[in-house]
């Protein structure tokens, strides 16, 4: 019932927003010259300000109503979950997400780890109960932007699975809600990772954390914030892995940014530059690939600017590797995975400052593959595997 509550605030939220975006589009317009002048023009005007705001507050009041009927409902009725359920409030997270976050919608997903789609209680008895078999050498998989930890499973694999079978490790999902900022999303993983630690049932010698796409910046994220506050799990932080991971940023998000700044700036259909504005924190993120506050903080996301990201190099101490993909016969930087680059998933850059030294040996193109089938390759995860066990 919580999801059906949320759901009536978002459309309440919706009706409000494009309500407002109509209105602003018919001031535009009503300001060109035209016969309709005078008393007459004014009239008109005045009429229409009453119809508008006669919607905002119906909406209001209405909207109010439904959650208010809606809470008292929930107590009675449960919502069971399922991947269906979980894959379409992923996909609302990763587009609003910070929205949700904001108003304390119900759909909003809060930040936890889960095994087998069942999150975990960061207790030591409750732990043991629920990783009876669990190792020293923990995988923390964090998936990408508009997923959730379900979907690592893809048809007849399962990379945390197979790579627990061949090293030994105890594979543990992250669940989080991708529209916030990346560095929202690192800093409470950081902190989360240390209560993991505390209360895990054996002393652990090993964390691996494997991120795909945006979860590989927010795995990267969450090590820069856990060593500035010397956080435990960061000492015996091994391996970092990323799969098509955006380092310096994706295009789509770069050409939506322009289009957006291009629509702002027509007399009539600039009021509809404010749905580009529905892009979450986390999208915007990934324009450049912002891993730490200061890439965002105080700045207008939205406004026109180069990169001007805080360089944050790969950390000394720990094994990082990463895996780019394209779709062509060979490592085009230009044709990628549908999704990411070659060379911002390689880490690549023309600005010393930005480019990430991964050594040759660490660095892998998986080709005629897409974003998504990074997920699904079998002999990917084999590769991984040996770089693990080296």
């Amino acid at each position: 019932m919580s999801d059906l509550r949320g759901a009536a605030r978002l459309a309440v939220d919706a009706t409000a927003g494009v309500t407002e975006i109509v209105e602003e589009m018919h001031a535009a317009i009503a300001r060109i010259p035209t016969t309709l002048g005078g008393p007459i023009g004014a009239t008109v005007n005045a009429i229409t300000w009453l119809v508008y705001r006669t919607i905002h507050g119906v909406t209001r009041v209405a909207g109010g109503g439904v959650d208010v009927a809606l809470a008292g409902l929930a107590p009675a009725v449960a919502r069971e979950s399922s991947p269906r359920r979980d894959a379409l409030v992923a996909a609302l997270n990763g587009v609003v997400g910070d929205h949700l976050a904001a108003n304390d919608n119900p759909l909003a997903i809060a930040m936890r780890f889960r095994v087998q789609g069942r999150p975990l209680v960061l207790e030591p008895g409750a732990l043991a109960s629920a990783m009876p078999g669990a190792t020293g050498k923990i995988l923390l998989l964090v998936h990408g932007l508009c997923m959730n930890d379900l979907q690592w499973t893809r048809p007849g694999h399962d990379h945390g699975a197979a790579l627990a079978r061949a090293l030994g490790y105890t594979a543990v999902h992250l669940h989080y809600n991708t529209g916030r900022h990346v560095s929202t999303n690192g800093r409470a993983l950081a902190g989360m990772l240390d209560a993991l630690l505390t209360a895990w049932p054996v002393p652990v010698d090993e964390v691996t954390i494997l991120g795909h796409s945006m979860g590989g910046l927010v795995a990267r994220s969450a090590q820069h914030y856990g060593a500035l506050r010397g956080l435990r799990w960061t000492r015996v932080l091994r391996n970092l892995v990323f799969l098509g991971t955006p380092h310096h940023g994706a295009p789509l998000e770069r050409a939506g940014h322009r289009l957006h700044l291009l629509v702002g700036q027509l007399a009539y259909a600039a009021p509809l530059a404010r749905l580009g504005r529905l892009r979450s924190d986390g999208i915007t993120d990934l324009r450049w690939g912002n891993l730490v506050d200061e890439d965002w903080d105080g700045r207008d996301r939205f406004a026109r600017g180069a990169d001007g990201r805080r360089p944050v190099p790969l950390p000394d101490g720990v094994r990082c590797f990463t895996v780019a993909a394209t779709r062509g016969t060979f490592a085009d930087g230009i044709v990628g995975d549908g999704l990411v680059p070659v060379e911002s998933a390689l880490g690549r850059h023309a600005d010393p400052r930005h480019a990430l030294a991964f050594p040759p040996s660490h660095a892998h193109v998986a080709h005629g593959t897409g974003h998504l089938e990074l997920l699904e390759r079998g002999d990917l995860a084999d590769h991984i595997a040996t770089w693990l066990a080296r």
